[in-house]
């Protein structure tokens, strides 16, 4: 049976200067849904590349006193190795200088000049060279580029121009009748009514300068610069030289963008498509921005993150897993080295690490290493088998969607059943009654090795070295890049006699010291520096307080705790944090403010009204600069974290 196509793009990236961490997320974005559309055998084309023309480069090339392909060369050799540090698995690097670009870009040019659509005119208006972007009066911001915010100069020259406005009703049309063309859906809205208020006929040549691909009719004239990049999708999937492979991958499934090019994708690329009478791409989807600890980065303001360092500092699948995990696609999205840190220590070293390290260690103490056969099942097994075929469909069909973010919730939701299946059943407790429970045991054993199985799949398109190191450890034969989707939906694929390794660690554990200084154990020579959370513990207070040894606490203990019914008057997010929620609370005869981490869990709009527990003599804290007086008491299970709500007025005692 012939294997379903899909082809997925990045845009290609302008070498004006290095990549920043905003780069790495889109692209690991689109390397994410690519591997997940290789696991369901489908037949993968995934392009990145750059885009190497314009009077911008042209511009930094004469600074440095070298030849625009002395200078691009050399930045794009740094995106390419980057994307090999980073385990991007894409198909095909375009570059723009490429002969083979060329020849289409040209050959496009040609074929719509000869229908009609170009004619020669002579341009008088605005243009931001950072962008390469043509502006009308009425499209500025305040007088400025509305993409960038920079200065826009005046140039008048000859050039030739496309009849875009010729396209503009059939591009409308096709948006309005497609509603999944443009995602999300703020996106699409601000598309249409762009095109409503008229578009322009698109400039598509420069004579100011030469950096770029000669007009074919007009040797003296450039191809402006989006005109030649957008046809970059074409090139490598043999729009010129292999119809076969064209027709398989044409049109694409998904361009992936930044919002701020959505429109080039979505108005001025679809206007082409349409002159070549070519079908159109099945969707554009233009994400949000990465903004860094609240503020969008900056080289002025100095906070533009570098992923080659953080990689160097952290590895490659902790930078995916939190760039996929800590933002919703669609949405902007902060990066801070607290919050990476916070997750490596809880998600990665806790949950994920933990559960392959217990797991192979007692398959090790109690079976000498080997998975035994699973035969019969009790009531947790059963609730514990449920759970995961659960898990298995909603990942599915979250990735389907290109619903990242929730693909990786529903997997970690998952390791901690896994987690908790073992506190239910208490393999080391079975052990002890080998005689009795010996096959009960070993139905625990090989559960737990079977769901190890499910889950490396299930990361592979997060994080494809760890994925690897778990087949690995669990004694897996054959080679993981073979794995599909389909050795996963059905339980049991887990070979019986399989001898594991010995648990390696995944993720040593990232401790921040007292005297503030984070180091990362295990690694050796390495050490991680954490601003905000070395802040943070250096303000707070130490109390030494000796604990029972038990664990025991008398009543008089715990009659100092005071437990309190509050009503939540408000509630907001904080901003700029992915956990906290600003909430002030009604104790009766008194409100207070409380900061609580409850905001993965709940919206604000759902907290207003609902009645919790508060610990009322909690001494008060700074968290982001706001007095928070008191905690809110929560439950936490395998579904998450969920609010403890009394049936009683607020100031009740809670005894």
């Amino acid at each position: 049976m012939t294997r379903k196509s899909f082809y997925i793009t990045t845009p290609i990236y302008y070498p004006s200067a290095k990549l920043h961490i905003g780069h790495a997320y889109c692209t690991t974005i689109a390397d994410a849904v690519a591997r997940f559309k290789r696991l369901t055998d489908h037949d993968v084309f995934f392009l990145t590349g750059s885009d190497e023309h314009g009077q911008k480069i042209q511009q930094k090339a004469e600074e440095e006193g070298v030849t625009p392909i002395a200078y691009v060369d050399k930045i794009v050799a740094g995106f390419q190795g980057l994307w090999q540090k980073l385990h991007i698995s894409n198909d095909d690097f375009i570059r723009t200088t490429e002969e083979r670009h060329q020849r289409v870009v040209q050959e496009v040019f040609r074929r719509i000049y000869e229908k009609g659509d170009i004619y020669k005119g002579k341009y008088k208006g605005l243009y931001c060279t950072p962008c390469e972007s043509y502006w009308t009066e009425r499209q500025l911001a305040d007088g400025k580029c509305p993409d960038c915010g920079r200065e826009v100069a005046e140039v008048e020259e000859d050039a030739y121009f496309f009849k875009m406005s010729h396209y503009a009703d059939r591009v409308l049309a096709y948006i309005e009748e497609n509603p999944d063309f443009i995602q999300p859906v703020s996106r699409r809205n601000e598309m249409i009514n762009f095109i409503k208020q008229g578009l322009e006929d698109l400039c598509i040549s420069r004579t100011s300068f030469d950096w770029g691909i000669p007009v074919p009719i007009a040797p003296d004239h450039v191809i402006y610069v989006w005109f030649d990049a957008l046809t970059n999708y074409l090139t490598p999937i043999g729009f010129l030289d292999d119809p076969e492979k064209f027709e398989k991958y044409w049109p694409a499934d998904v361009h992936l963008v930044g919002k701020e090019i959505v429109r080039f994708h979505s108005i001025i690329w679809p206007c082409i498509l349409m002159a070549l009478d070519l079908p159109l791409p099945k969707m554009v989807y233009g994400h949000g921005w990465l903004i860094v600890d609240g503020d969008k980065m900056s080289k002025s303001k100095g906070n533009v993150v570098d992923p080659v360092q953080l990689i160097d500092e952290f590895g490659a699948d902790a930078i995916r897993y939190f760039l996929l995990r800590e933002i919703n696609l669609g949405q902007d999205g902060n990066f801070s080295r607290d919050a990476l840190i916070t997750r490596i220590n809880a998600d990665l070293a806790n949950d994920l690490g933990n559960l392959l390290h217990r797991t192979l260690n007692m398959i090790g103490k109690f079976q000498d290493g080997v998975v035994e056969e699973a035969r019969g099942e009790s009531e947790i097994d059963r609730a514990f088998l449920a759970d995961a075929e659960s898990a298995i469909a909603a990942y599915e069909r979250e990735m389907e969607e290109m619903k990242l973010q929730s693909a990786i919730k529903t997997t970690w939701a998952f390791i901690s059943r896994a987690n908790k299946y073992i506190d239910e059943t208490m393999p080391w407790a079975l052990a002890k009654d080998a005689a009795a429970k010996k096959q009960e045991l070993t139905n625990t054993l090989y559960n737990l090795a079977e769901s190890l199985r499910r889950i490396s799949v299930l990361i592979e398109p997060f994080m494809p070295e760890t994925a690897a190191k778990i087949w690995h450890q669990l004694g897996m034969e054959g080679d993981f890049s073979r794995v599909r989707f389909a050795d996963v939906r059905t339980w049991g694929g887990f070979l019986a006699g399989t001898h594991v390794g010995s648990p390696e660690q995944l993720f040593p554990r990232i401790e921040i010291e007292a005297e503030e200084k984070p180091t990362v154990q295990g690694k050796k020579g390495s050490a991680v520096k954490s601003q905000g959370a070395q802040k943070k513990q250096g303000k707070a207070e130490k109390t030494n307080v000796a604990a029972p040894a038990d664990g025991v606490i008398t009543i008089d203990d715990f009659n100092r705790v005071d437990l309190r019914v509050a009503e939540i008057r408000k509630a907001e997010r904080v901003p700029d944090t992915a956990k906290l929620m600003r909430l002030t609370v009604s104790l009766g005869a008194e409100e207070r403010e409380v900061v609580s981490g409850i905001a993965e869990f709940y919206a604000a709009d759902e907290l207003v009204g609902r009645k919790v527990v508060l610990v009322a003599n909690l001494k008060p804290a700074k968290i982001r600069g706001i007095r928070s007086h008191g905690m809110i008491l929560c439950t936490t299970d395998e579904s998450g974290l969920h609010l403890v709500e009394p049936a009683a007025s607020a100031g009740s005692k809670v005894k």
